[in-house]
C-alpha cells in the first residue's frame, strides 16, 4: 500500500511570521492526519523557523528548489541540500513547471539537482507534466517521457525508488481548470507504466505519483479515487491553512 502524501507549495507567497502563523494553524487541524504525509514548501527564508515550529508534529518541510552545487564554492544566490537538511527540510520540490519554463532549468540541470538531493538524504517531488499546447496536439504522454528519460537518466533503481513525483499538468496550474479525474488517472497510469519497463515493477508499485494543478478541497476526493494518484501537489489552496486543512481530510 502507497501512503498518500499531500504537499503544499507555497510559491513566493509569505514572509517568515506569516509562514510560522500558518503553520500553526495548520498543525493543530491536521494533528490527526494519519492517513496521509503532510509535507509544507515555504520560501527559503522561512524554512528555519517553519521546521523548527512543526518539529515533533505530522508536518514535514519542503524547500522550493535546491542547487545542484554539491560544494561550498562561488555560487552566488544557490542553496545546497546540506543548507537544506540542516535548516530542517526533509523534501525538496524539483522541476516545477515554473522553475522549467521561467528560470531555464532543463532537464540536465535537474537531474544534476536530483543527484545532490539524494546525496544529502532529502527525498525529491520530481515534477513533470505538458502544456496545453502539447496536450491538444496530442503530446502530452511523449512531453512526460522526454522529461522523465532525461531527468532520471543513469539513476539506479534505488534511487528511483526514493522520489516521489508529481504530474503537474502546466493548463491546469493555476487556472482555475482541473484535469479530470480520468485524465489525470490517464497520465499517471502511464507513468506508472513507464517506471515499471525502466526500473521494474517492484519501484513503480512502490513509488507515489501526486496530481498538481488546481487541487481544492472540492475535488481532491474524486481525483483521489482514481487508482494511480498517490496525493497531490497543492498550490493556491495550500496558502490558508483552513482550506489545506481540508485538502488533507479529504478522507472525513
Amino acid at each position: 500500500m502507497r501512503k498518500p502524501v499531500i504537499a503544499g507549495n507555497w510559491k513566493m507567497f509569505k514572509t517568515i511570521s506569516e509562514s510560522v502563523n500558518t503553520a500553526l494553524s495548520l498543525k493543530s487541524l491536521v494533528a490527526n492526519a494519519n492517513h496521509c504525509e503532510v509535507i509544507i514548501a515555504p520560501v527559503f527564508t522561512s524554512l528555519k523557523a517553519v521546521a523548527d515550529r512543526v518539529e515533533g508534529s505530522n508536518i514535514q518541510v519542503a524547500a522550493q528548489d535546491v542547487s545542484d552545487q554539491l560544494k561550498y564554492g562561488a555560487h552566488t544566490g544557490e542553496i545546497s541540500a546540506e543548507m537544506l537538511k540542516d535548516a530542517g527540510c526533509s523534501h525538496v520540490i524539483i522541476g516545477h513547471s515554473e522553475r522549467r519554463s521561467l528560470y531555464g532549468d532543463i532537464d540536465e540541470f535537474i537531474n544534476r539537482k536530483l543527484r545532490a538531493a539524494l546525496q544529502f538524504g532529502l527525498t525529491p517531488i520530481l515534477c513533470c507534466g505538458e502544456t496545453l499546447g502539447e496536450r491538444d496536439a496530442g503530446n502530452a504522454e511523449q512531453v512526460v517521457n522526454n522529461q522523465l528519460t532525461a531527468d532520471l537518466n543513469g539513476f539506479a533503481d534505488e534511487d528511483v525508488a526514493k522520489l516521489i513525483i508529481a504530474y503537474e499538468p502546466v493548463w491546469a496550474i493555476g487556472t482555475g481548470r482541473t484535469a479530470t479525474p480520468d485524465q489525470a488517472q490517464q497520465m499517471h497510469g502511464y507513468i506508472r507504466g513507464w517506471l515499471t519497463d525502466k526500473f521494474g515493477t517492484s519501484v513503480s508499485q512502490g513509488l507515489r505519483i501526486l496530481y498538481g494543478g488546481s487541487v481544492k478541497p472540492d475535488n481532491i476526493a474524486e481525483l483521489m479515487r482514481a487508482e494511480d494518484i498517490d496525493g497531490a501537489l497543492v498550490g493556491g489552496a495550500s496558502l490558508e491553512a483552513e482550506s489545506f486543512a481540508k485538502i488533507v481530510n479529504y478522507n472525513e
